[in-house]
């Protein structure tokens, strides 16, 4: 029997503490009135989740275009967590560490993961260097790439660590090859109530390591691609309509995919199609300061590969550049001096470029 937004299940505790449906509303007005600012968050949250209506409305995070607020369902976000309990083999009693804000959808989702799903959800302040007990043994977590560097000498009693928000670097893929956690890099956004897809990119067996760097869907997913092929996503029981992705994939099987890049980020240089997050993944461990590619017009070429530093320098090494394809070394260098970012800390490429006009 599938569970309903309506209930919680009878071994969630927050931590430590068991609390009811109803004990959940005095417990959000006690934290919007006496908590710490995330607090007030989590209480707004669950106020919203414990009224009677069956939709909440939730911020979007503009990574991809302007910020907006959409509805989901709530029984849909309830079938979204039932799937990652799946995935992960999550059972009831199994502890869980929740470090994200509760503003946006990544946040929301591990409380309801664990009003559902029955885990013991300890809760630390967002920081992007969360503090937690260290020694607890914790069955799963999630965070973004810049807590995971920030704690990844801490975390070998977490079973389970997802990481999404932005693309894991290839050198933290590096450093946390060591790790004794489970870290899945995921794939999703807002709209899909968070991810509908994740990587497994440290401790891979033999047969991992031959579909590394490919996505596998979590159940009841349904991936087609369009004419650009880009990822189509299909998931009745959370979507009630098809959502049509600007992330170009390449479809390994009806359920794993590998991602390119975006689509309104491709750039045409000479005939040949460069996809900017590629080539940032080569020079990921070779530039020190916050980096991006993009393009500019080109008389020869049409367009060509630019290099945008964060820094009042944009002085580089061209030796960086040693491992690059010939039409992905950048024709140009640029600096500016702060990029412009969205409210949870992702770059907004085309923002920071009109700083350069």
């Amino acid at each position: 029997m599938t569970p309903e937004f309506t209930k919680v299940h009878n071994r969630f505790k927050l931590n430590n503490n068991n609390y009811t449906f109803e004990d959940l509303k005095d417990v959000g007005y006690s934290l919007i009135k006496e908590g710490l600012a995330y607090e007030k968050s989590l209480g707004n949250f669950l106020i919203d989740w414990l009224d009677n209506k069956d939709y909440l409305i939730v911020d979007t995070s503009g990574s991809t275009g302007k910020p907006k607020s959409i509805k989901l369902n709530k029984q849909a976000m309830v079938h979204s967590a039932i799937a990652t309990g799946d995935f992960f083999k999550l059972q009831p009693g199994d502890v869980a560490l929740h470090c994200l804000p509760t503003e946006y959808i990544a946040g929301k989702m591990m409380l309801i993961r664990a009003m559902i799903l029955g885990l013991e959800l300890d809760l630390v302040a967002p920081t992007s260097q969360p503090i937690f007990d260290y020694d607890k043994h914790y069955d799963f977590c999630a965070m973004i790439p810049l807590q995971l560097q920030k704690t990844k000498g801490y975390c070998d009693n977490i079973k389970n660590i997802i990481v999404g928000g932005v693309a894991v670097s290839a050198s933290l893929k590096k450093a946390i090859q060591s790790s004794k956690s489970n870290v899945f890099e995921t794939y999703g956004m807002t709209e899909t109530i968070t991810h509908i897809a994740v990587k497994k990119i440290n401790n891979l067996s033999k047969a991992e390591e031959k579909g590394a760097g490919v996505f596998k869907t979590l159940p009841n997913i349904i991936i087609t691609q369009d004419e650009r092929n880009c990822l189509i996503i299909e998931a009745p029981s959370l979507l009630d309509h098809k959502i049509v992705t600007n992330d170009v994939v390449k479809l390994h099987t009806e359920n794993t995919f590998e991602w390119l890049g975006r689509y309104d980020n491709v750039i045409n240089s000479g005939g040949v199609k460069l996809f900017p997050e590629q080539i940032e993944a080569k020079l990921q461990s070779k530039i020190e300061n916050r980096f991006f590619i993009s393009k500019q017009k080109d008389e020869t070429l049409g367009e060509c590969i630019i290099l945008i530093v964060e820094g009042k320098d944009n002085t580089v090494d061209t030796s960086v550049f040693a491992g690059l394809d010939k039409f992905e070394i950048p024709k140009k260098i640029y600096s500016v001096e702060k990029f412009m970012e969205s409210d949870n800390g992702k770059i907004l490429r085309h923002e920071t470029l009109k700083t350069l006009e």
